[in-house]
């Protein structure tokens, strides 16, 4: 046993739920050496954690590499905070991703900077701490296994969560000893309507692993999923109302934008109706899928609507002005950021208004505010106090995440399961998709990662768990 002991790794996650991703793993060699890697460095947006944003309970300068999953803010958001803090090694992304951050990080700077601003306190990072950070990525292919060093190997495995989104395996190896191998799921999804989501390769299936494993929708199955979206667009156009959808700005708007298109086609949504897309980063995304393709199948670059206008800060204000029937397609995806801004204390106490959220709204943010007021009520926004007439609904049918019953097919593919470690959910919703991996997958071991505790792997599965010192 003393054998097995002295490689290993120890797993801990810098995150509690759902946003705010990080991991970190410490590599313990037989000959006393360490090695230490960060999978994603996210920001929280639920606001119980907020001030997590300040902290690192780790020294960067000791970390040898970065593994991204996917551009998300909450995967990604602290990465130039991380570089500030001490950091500056390689950043392994996949291609599609490496295209991805620099729009991605420059514009949560933006966002970072004003909030501050706001508050009168100092931004989490500068403008050359972003620069610093897109000078460390290093760009890799799908199912290409990289050498890291001697001892490490990692492969990026195609995801259906997002363009560039991708699961990590990590192999960690010693002379004369087993390896470890880990799987980073990151945010998952088992298909994409924009590209192909290939199978795992089977030499991946049989390898002796741990899975850390996220868990958004654990605790629903896919058949629950209502498709409500249109038949609410089409009611709102009927009644000569004004539709504002919110969106997150890479995936969902191009989704929502697609949708609509559809719509138009099926004759379920007259093309002389406007549609106005509005939000800086989801339009430059847009053109991104257009013009680069970023790996999307050549039939869906063609997937704007008609009667698609693209409107900036100068034409926003003849978008509020105008009183007849229309879409707004506009960002951020959870109403805090962005257009939003602007559009939802106009809109809120319109009662011809259908404000539709299109997908996971956090704690704290607008989206999460607006959900649990009444109509009728008042609700405070952007500092303001309004009574909430318009009609806000959600709908997780677009939702990006696989839920519990395609995660659990996804998990029994494997061969060899020696852990699944659950991280990226509400506290509730990771136990109870925790315990049903228990009932239905054949995995030797089932554990909750947070902040509470870390997990000693090695490469029969787990050695034990152990307290953090963060809490």
């Amino acid at each position: 046993m003393g054998k097995k002991c002295r490689f290993y790794v120890d797993i801990m996650a810098m995150h509690e739920e759902v946003t705010g991703s990080c991991n970190l793993a410490i590599v313990k060699f037989p000959n006393g050496e360490t090695l230490r890697f960060v999978t994603d460095c996210g920001l929280f947006q639920e606001r119980k954690y907020d001030e997590l944003n300040n902290e690192l309970p780790f020294d960067p300068e000791k970390v040898d590499f970065c593994l991204i999953t996917h551009t998300h803010v909450d995967h990604i958001g602290r990465l130039p905070y991380m570089v500030k803090k001490g950091f500056y090694r390689p950043i392994y992304v996949t291609e599609t991703t490496n295209k991805l951050l620099p729009l991605a990080l420059n514009d949560s700077f933006k966002v970072l900077s004003s909030v501050s601003k706001r508050k009168n306190v100092k931004c989490l990072y500068s403008e050359a701490d972003v620069d610093k950070t897109l000078s460390l990525l290093k760009p890799c292919r799908y199912n290409e296994t990289i050498r890291v060093n001697d001892n490490v190997k990692i492969t990026f495995l195609n995801n259906g969560h997002l363009v560039g989104a991708a699961l990590i395996l990590v192999q960690i190896s010693y002379p004369e000893y087993e390896d470890i191998n880990l799987l980073f799921t990151g945010d998952y999804n088992n298909k994409n309507m924009f590209f192909n989501v290939n199978p795992i390769p089977k030499w991946i299936l049989e390898l002796p692993l741990t899975v850390i494993q996220e868990s958004t929708y654990g605790d629903m199955d896919s058949t629950e999923i209502k498709e409500i979206f249109k038949e609410n667009i089409k009611k709102c156009i009927e009644s000569d109302g004004t539709v504002l959808t919110l969106v997150f700005s890479l995936g969902r708007a191009q989704e929502i934008l697609y949708e609509l298109k559809c719509m138009q086609e099926n004759c379920e949504l007259d093309s002389n109706i406007p549609i106005y897309f509005d939000g800086k980063l989801a339009i430059r995304y847009t053109n991104l899928y257009i013009k680069d393709g970023l790996g999307i199948k050549p039939e869906m670059k063609d997937f704007l609507p008609r009667n698609l206008t693209f409107v900036d800060n100068e034409s926003r204000s003849d978008v509020l002005k105008s009183t007849s029937k229309k879409i707004i397609v506009t960002t951020s995806g959870m109403g805090s950021y962005g257009p939003a801004q602007v559009y939802i204390p106009e809109y809120i106490s319109r009662s011809n208004t259908l404000i539709h959220f299109t997908g996971y709204t956090a704690e704290g943010t607008m989206g999460g505010k607006l959900k649990n007021a009444e109509t009728g009520s008042m609700v405070e926004v952007g500092g303001l106090i309004a009574k909430k007439r318009a009609n806000v609904e959600y709908t997780t049918e677009y939702s990006a995440h696989a839920k519990a019953d395609e995660m659990i097919e996804f998990l029994k593919q494997f061969k060899n399961l020696k852990l699944v470690l659950v991280n990226h959910g509400e506290s509730q919703t990771k136990n109870i998709f925790a315990e049903r991996i228990v009932e239905e997958v054949d995995a030797k071991r089932v554990g909750l990662l947070g902040r509470e505790y870390f997990f000693r792997i090695d490469s029969y599965g787990l050695v034990k768990t152990l307290s953090t010192k963060f809490q």
